[in-house]
């Protein structure tokens, strides 16, 4: 049985694990320190167009 997301119980659903590269290696942000998630949480993501000769 499939639930929309506004519907699906408490007890259905499983934690999400962000990952994100640091340093030059992948790992979870929940792994990080304190200061280390907030600085995560501030971050911009954005999009380059790419050049045009």
């Amino acid at each position: 049985m499939r639930h929309s997301v506004e519907s699906l119980p408490n007890e259905e659903r499983q934690r999400c694990e962000v990952w994100t590269r640091v340093m030059g290696y992948h790992r979870p942000v929940s792994q990080f320190n304190r200061g280390k998630q907030s600085e995560h949480c501030e971050r911009r993501h954005f999009s380059e167009q790419a050049a045009t000769p």
